[in-house]
């Protein structure tokens, strides 16, 4: 059985399935809510594990 690499989104990917603003998930990155790996030419640009996008949702919709 194949190992499945871990799917990173972009912050637009991250905006688009959370609809919210590019500039919110920005916010919840830097603020430690939502875990996140620079990438990109000297390291300007974040990509966020899918599953943590999941997991995040998961728990904001419980929190009613």
């Amino acid at each position: 059985m194949a190992v499945q690499p871990a799917a990173y989104l972009t912050v637009a990917e991250t905006a688009k399935i959370m609809q919210i603003s590019k500039h919110t998930v920005y916010r919840l990155v830097h603020s430690g809510h939502l875990p996140a790996i620079r990438s990109g030419p000297n390291a300007a640009s974040f990509r966020i594990p899918e599953a943590a996008v999941r997991e995040f949702l998961r728990e904001s919709s419980t929190q009613v």
